[in-house]
């Protein structure tokens, strides 16, 4: 009959046994070492990635309010009465306008869609860069900020344009979102601004521009 001492060396043999052997020092390391690249073959997957959560960590406090200030409007100079008339004479004219797209701007926020007019200005930012890093990062904020279905301010792209925008985001360029800011363009023009040359925003422009009636008998 085994002893006290015995009983327990027996009890506890087993569950020693069943533990998996240990590892070194340099085995461990390896089993636990994240990926150079976790996500740089699946881009819709890309913001779960801890690359784009440091970086959201960053914009946070945008993120939060969704979308970002306006400019002051003393920092924008006044359109003239000209020019104000000329942006309903085509919607280009509008967007050409610095002045034009500040105060559609102002509009699309009054209908929760001003995230179109950012990611539409964010792109023209990028095609702008040159340096091929400054372009890496900026398309990976665009792609964080407008592209995924994980974002408050995503817009809206079929998924023809999406497709297009995971495969190009594995090299990324200044044209990588040329497609789709095509589309963000159209939309706006299609949807939101026959609205805007209704809306009281504009028809107060138009009536501040207008010669005002003489007083004199």
């Amino acid at each position: 009959m085994p002893t006290p001492h015995e009983a327990e060396k027996q009890h506890t043999g087993p569950e020693e046994a069943a533990q998996p052997p240990s590892m070194s020092v340099r085995d461990g390391a390896s089993a636990v070492a994240p990926s150079r690249n976790p996500c740089c073959l699946c881009w819709c997957c890309c913001c779960s990635c801890s690359w784009n959560q440091q970086r959201r960590r960053a914009w946070q406090a945008s993120r939060e309010s969704k979308l970002q200030p306006l400019p002051s409007c003393e920092a924008c100079a006044a359109p003239s009465p000209e020019e104000v008339q000329s942006w309903a004479q085509s919607f280009d004219k509008l967007m050409n306008s610095p002045a034009g797209r500040s105060v559609f701007r102002a509009f699309l926020r009054t209908e929760y869609s001003e995230e179109n007019m950012l990611f539409w200005l964010a792109c023209e930012e990028l095609k702008a860069e040159a340096e091929q890093h400054v372009v890496d990062e900026k398309a990976r904020l665009i792609y964080a900020d407008y592209v995924s279905i994980l974002s408050p301010k995503e817009v809206s792209l079929d998924s023809r344009v999406r497709e297009g925008i995971n495969k190009r985001m594995q090299e990324p360029s200044a044209h990588t979102f040329d497609d789709a800011q095509l589309q963000i363009y159209r939309l706006m023009h299609r949807d939101s601004y026959p609205r805007f040359l209704s809306s009281p925003t504009y028809r107060a422009l138009l009536l501040r521009g207008a010669p005002q009636p003489s007083s004199e008998a």
